[in-house]
């Protein structure tokens, strides 16, 4: 769908009406009941379906129901009612744990999602369902991998019959213990940067112990500003990142590319993946996109992903500046990063969020492809002063 500037298409009286009830974002406005083709009217359904799952994922992720009003222009009485609807979709499993649980000699007793493919059992055990028995077996082996190097992973939890895993509901299913703690940390307290910059650290160390016994998937962030990324925005006739700003960002990466330690890496880290106790981390978790690849990605794709307007925190320039140099500072009080590696940041944290624009356009979700570009044109803008803080 493509979106117009109302400047462009509203006289200016109505333009000035609409302003009083609504302005600054997308408004979608229906055509006519009679003149809507049945193909549009199942597309719309789609997206509605699509926007209800996400409404509840955030939910699950901590969201209050004011921030997700907020957030998807709804009011107060409609978040509750697709949270209703969501959460009877979601409870539809329980007629399944009874097979599924049997697995382990488990009875259900208490059960609740986390997220979307991930619920609590019994207070004791997190259960994940994945589509794909590699992929599993993938994390599976990451897990063990981690536990044997000392990382505060989550242990697996093995079947009656000794295996890692069950298959149940087309699904297949992996238990594991609950590890203490919880993601919900406010990156504004005091000393929580510089304790997510070591922890992000020790990770890494972590992970280049594993290197030692596993195999895993090389990937390449140029690789990918290369291929797919570039010709999903040519695609899109290069919006909402122009062919001019595509060209500087892969220049200035392809510069300083080769210098750059390359070693297996989380691939998305977030406070959702990351839990606390009392302040003070506790484990590791969710390492479904781990990959070999420029170790700076993760310290990129955690400090740009707190410019997003679902990350919740709303930071200004000058605050998430410090918390920038917090979480350098503290990474390198466990591991010394490169000079290479720090002049290369910027261009790393604005090549992340090129690859998410490109990757919202190929999902038809333009709302979140622009969002990707704001943070990208945000980080263009403040490129100067990223660079000092980071000397």
């Amino acid at each position: 769908m493509k979106y117009q500037n109302a400047r462009d298409v509203l006289p200016d009286e109505l333009l000035t009406s609409v302003q009083e009830y609504f302005q600054g974002g997308y408004l979608y406005v229906p055509r006519k009941a009679e003149n809507r083709p049945e193909q549009f009217r199942t597309a719309y359904k789609t997206e509605l379906l699509k926007r209800d799952h996400h409404i509840f994922l955030k939910h699950l992720e901590g969201w209050s129901n004011g921030q997700l009003g907020e957030f998807y222009h709804l009011s107060a009485p409609s978040i509750r009612r697709i949270l209703l609807r969501e959460k009877r979709k979601a409870e539809k499993m329980n007629t399944e744990w009874k097979k599924i649980l049997s697995a382990w000699g488990i009875e259900p007793a208490d059960i609740e999602q986390k997220y979307p493919a991930v619920w609590e059992i019994n207070h004791q055990y997190m259960l994940k369902a994945y589509e794909s028995s590699k992929e599993l077996a993938r994390n599976a082996k990451l897990l063990t991998a981690l536990s044997e190097c000392g990382a505060p992973v989550a242990g697996i939890i093995k079947t009656l019959n000794g295996k890692n895993h069950a298959e149940a509901d087309g699904k297949h299913w992996l238990m594991t213990d609950k590890l203490p703690g919880s993601n919900r940390t406010d990156i504004r307290k005091p000393g929580t940067a510089y304790k997510m910059g070591e922890t992000i650290a020790r990770l890494h160390v972590f992970f280049r112990e594993c290197e030692q016994k596993i195999t895993f998937w090389d990937n390449s962030l140029l690789d990918e500003m290369e291929g797919w990324i570039k010709q999903a925005l040519q695609e899109n006739a290069w919006e909402p990142v122009s062919e001019q700003e595509y060209l500087s960002v892969t220049a200035q990466l392809r510069s300083v590319y080769d210098s750059l330690p390359r070693q297996l890496i989380h691939r998305d880290v977030h406070f959702g993946n990351f839990l606390f106790l009392n302040g003070e981390f506790s484990g590791y978790i969710d390492f479904d996109l781990s990959q070999r690849n420029i170790r700076i990605f993760d310290l990129g794709y955690f400090l740009a992903g707190l410019l997003a307007r679902e990350s919740g925190t709303k930071l200004e320039e000058d605050e998430w500046l410090r918390i920038v140099s917090d979480v350098i500072s503290g990474y390198e009080s466990v591991s010394e990063l490169k000079r290479e590696e720090k002049a290369a940041l910027v261009s790393v944290m604005e090549s992340i969020e090129i690859l998410f624009a490109a990757y919202f356009l190929r999902t038809e979700d333009r709302i979140c492809a622009e969002d990707a570009a704001d943070i990208f044109h945000k980080l263009r803008d403040w490129e100067e002063r990223i660079e000092k803080c980071l000397l």
